[in-house]
């Protein structure tokens, strides 16, 4: 008789294609809304992922690839030299500590508005079609504007920037990086059949509105090799005005396409109880999409540590990505290994700026 398969630990390593992670509990990318004039991280920053660099792998803040990709204030981006040699303070202090850091690769689309864009220009995205809601400008709180649809022939370029961002995050220093296809962003958007009601190659049929996804990846691979690329996809989500008629079949689709790629790891979040309260739909995470799925699947949405281990032990995540906990924890590892006591994170230091909710979270006493 066969022996019984090892159930893994959080505190087990994990190969993540040519990344070995020495741990399962990772860092997930956070907005925090402090990088420098330019878009360009510095050294607080670098002090920040430095703090958390005990994680099995750090995924950074979502980096916008393109100018045309921001919609936040004060959020990084990677599609300059200078913001290459920002992002190299942060992961040479990472590596310094013994951590792992991935870059998270970002274009905001729709949820935007002009303020942010070159020239005040209009948001792009799939379909001309508005978020509800509102954004911060940086001033004020202002309505999504409707944003202008992408013709066919701006697409390569879109992909082009991914890959401009792609190398730079190379040339900075990472172990790997990370597509933001989730959360109600760019590729996200093209995906889902409630923001995509285009006609032509990239609407319609699932098989077409998961085109740009497959084609953004196979491209950042092309730079990376697949092996140190991952993927984010929150098929329950609805974070941004987001929604689709078939999650199963839409990201079933796409998590069967990526399978064959043999990516580092796809970063599946779950359906939190937030989520069901805003309208998602419950049933629709990593645990009902592992069957798509054999490679390295890391899941994210506000587990705590019986539930991370359930998870691992059921199979359907080898991996648990923690955001909030992190935040004001930066020695989280540890004080799941010792079930100690988490710090309380200040919520009104979010998305501010300095150091106050950054880098002034304290540690364990020695």
């Amino acid at each position: 008789m066969s022996a019984s398969p090892t159930i893994p630990s959080l505190f087990d390593p994990v190969r993540l294609g040519a990344i070995v992670a020495p741990n399962r509990v990772f860092m997930a990318p956070l907005t925090r809304c402090r990088a420098g004039e330019g878009h360009v991280p510095g050294p607080l920053n670098a002090e920040y992922y430095r703090q958390r660099a005990s994680a099995g792998l750090i995924v950074s803040e979502a980096t916008s690839v393109s100018p045309r990709g921001f919609g936040y204030p004060n959020t990084p981006g990677i599609f300059t030299p200078a913001q290459a040699a920002g992002w190299r303070l942060v992961t040479d202090a990472v590596h310094a500590a013994g951590g792992r850091i991935a870059l998270q690769l970002w274009h905001v689309g729709r949820i935007s508005h002009p303020s942010f864009q070159p020239h005040g220009e209009t948001p792009v995205a799939p379909t001309a079609v508005a978020p509800r809601g509102k954004v911060f400008t940086g001033t004020e709180m202002a309505d999504y504007v409707t944003p202008r649809a992408l013709e066919p022939g701006e697409i390569p370029g879109v992909i082009a920037e991914y890959v401009h961002g792609a190398r730079l995050a190379k040339e900075a220093g990472f172990d790997g990086v990370e597509i933001h296809n989730a959360n109600g962003y760019l590729l996200d958007q093209f995906l889902r059949d409630g923001t995509n009601h285009r006609t032509d190659a990239y609407g319609g049929s699932v098989q077409n509105r998961a085109r740009l996804t497959l084609e953004v990846t196979e491209a950042v691979a092309g730079v990376w090799g697949a092996d140190r690329v991952g993927i984010r996809l929150s098929p329950g989500g609805v974070f941004n005005d987001m929604r689709d008629s078939n999650p199963l079949e839409t990201f079933g689709h796409v998590l069967r396409e990526l399978d064959r790629m043999h990516l580092a790891y796809a970063h599946v979040t779950r359906v939190t109880a937030q989520d069901i309260a805003h309208g998602a739909t419950s049933g629709v995470g990593p645990k009902e999409l592992r069957p798509y799925y054999r490679g390295n699947l890391v899941s994210a949405g506000g587990f705590d540590r019986p539930q991370a281990e359930q998870a691992l032990a059921e199979g359907w995540a080898d991996a648990i990505a923690f955001g909030v906990p992190f935040l004001a924890n930066p020695d989280l590892p540890e004080r799941l290994r010792r079930n100690a006591p988490l710090n309380t994170p200040d919520e009104g230091t979010f998305y501010a700026s300095g150091p106050k909710g950054y880098t002034d979270y304290p540690a364990l006493a020695a």
